[in-house]
């Protein structure tokens, strides 16, 4: 799918000023719910809008430098935050699966136990916002040392007995920058004038700060606390890249183990943070939906255990994961 990949490169600044779009990525298209083998740039809106109900400008089209588009509805993607109470209770040795968090939040997924490549130690893997407050490491939302409890906190974890960890390192997450920043309005000009490709009226909603992944790790107080089998799951056996139509699983906080298939790769999207930030996010795997808050962290594999991402966001029609592969090079860490 390069020729695509190149493709939405050169038109998602565009294709991101339509009304209704959240995102764009490579997939297959779908006639009448089933998915054909036919490849195609996948556009991804919150909900599906008739002709009528949108403006001319602003109507997906059929094809992108003859390459077919396809339109999948997503629903409205947000962090997933936490809320049930399966796997909420304190357990020692503590397994990836189960509730987890940064003392500050409410309680996101105890994701994996990785292996930190440059000394050896064995780290926590979740998300930032699940271990690292949704921080910058500028806002002072998170420091490294910040106690991570298990459960947590929304669960009933308290500082002290039910510290498992101490953050220990976290990419930070960037918001999307405010259409009236100073720094991006020549890029802004630049790119509303090559938006005459669609014919749009709509200024270009510029993406200054894009995100790879929401990721964290955290030092556990002693390595006799976690345990690396996955709950429900068990050892997990390397990594692999993601592909259309392949079937993964996830074991988390809220829902437990279950099951889905990916819909599209690659894709960039906007995320929510809360109800007044949001970001983007590129080179992101979106699933068919089979997660809830608190599932946040979770480790996404396929069928032979194979780790393929991790789960961070989502809606009731989405699941959306940072590739894996993304998530290990930025933190320095694999599953040996």
């Amino acid at each position: 799918m390069s020729k695509i990949k190149q493709i939405i490169e050169n038109y998602k600044q565009q294709i991101f000023s339509l009304d209704n779009v959240i995102g764009v990525g490579e997939g297959y298209k779908e006639v009448n719910g089933k998915q054909t083998s036919e490849e195609c740039i996948v556009v991804l809106v919150e909900e599906k809008l008739t002709p009528d109900e949108l403006s001319g400008n602003h109507i997906v089209p059929e094809s992108l430098d003859e390459q077919k588009t396809d339109v999948i509805e997503i629903g409205k993607v947000e962090l997933l935050g936490n809320n049930s109470e399966i796997r909420t209770t304190k357990l020692r040795p503590a397994q990836p699966g189960i509730s987890i968090g940064h003392y500050k939040i409410t309680a996101g997924t105890f994701g994996a136990v990785v292996t930190d490549n440059n000394t050896g130690e064995k780290l926590i893997l979740s998300n930032n916002h699940v271990l690292a407050n949704i921080t910058n490491g500028q806002d002072g939302r998170a420091q490294i040392g910040d106690p991570i409890l298990q459960p947590g906190s929304y669960d009933g974890g308290e500082k002290g007995e039910d510290t498992i960890a101490y953050l220990e390192r976290f990419v930070p997450i960037y918001d999307k920058q405010p259409p009236s920043c100073p720094l991006m309005s020549g890029f802004r000009q630049v790119l509303n004038g090559v938006n005459k490709l669609l014919n749009s009226s709509k200024q270009v909603r510029t993406m200054n700060v894009e995100n790879k992944v929401d990721c964290a790790l955290a030092k556990p107080k002693e390595a006799k606390v976690v345990d690396s089998k996955i709950l429900d799951i068990g050892t997990v056996k390397g990594v692999t890249e993601p592909k259309v139509g392949m079937a993964v699983k996830k074991s988390g906080r809220t829902t437990g183990l279950t099951e889905s298939e990916i819909k599209a790769v690659n894709a960039t999207l906007e995320v929510q943070l809360s109800a007044s930030r949001s970001a983007i996010f590129t080179d992101q795997i979106v699933t068919k939906p089979f997660s809830k808050p608190g599932d946040s962290g979770s480790l996404v594999l396929n069928k032979q255990n194979q780790a393929v991402g991790l789960l961070f966001a989502g809606s009731d029609k989405s699941t959306i994961c940072n590739k894996i592969t993304n998530v290990l090079d930025a933190l320095e860490v694999s599953f040996n």
